[in-house]
């Protein structure tokens, strides 16, 4: 069972910025595609980000030129640094974790973006 820790979420305002880092302890961290997906009130929850164990990345058209997902193997950890900062950008993000047919979710963090 792998298990992912996110933080980094919190309040801010219009045009701000904020970055999200979910950690890990698992010792195979790199063999995983890791993703950033959000679920705001009453939406599905849809995929923000993702970098696969080589490091391409693939975005979802609303966040692309703002968002940047990004790992550090070494610290078992992926970011997701996010700017300009819309209201819609409001949700709950979830960091995941996948390798073939495993999938694992972390707990989610907060964002909340004011106009």
């Amino acid at each position: 069972q792998v298990q992912l820790v996110e933080s980094g979420g919190g309040l801010v305002q219009t045009g701000g910025s904020l970055r999200l880092s979910c950690a890990t302890s698992e010792s195979i961290f790199s063999i995983y595609s890791m993703g950033w997906y959000r679920q705001a009130p009453g939406k599905q929850r849809e995929l923000v980000a993702v970098i696969t164990s080589g490091g391409s990345t693939n975005y979802a058209d609303s966040v692309k030129g703002r968002f940047t997902i990004s790992r550090d193997n070494a610290k078992k950890t992926v970011y997701l640094q996010m700017n300009s900062l819309k209201p819609d950008d409001t949700a709950v993000y979830y960091c995941n974790a996948l390798f073939l047919r495993d999938s694992y979710w972390g707990q989610g963090t907060q964002v909340t973006v004011s106009s």
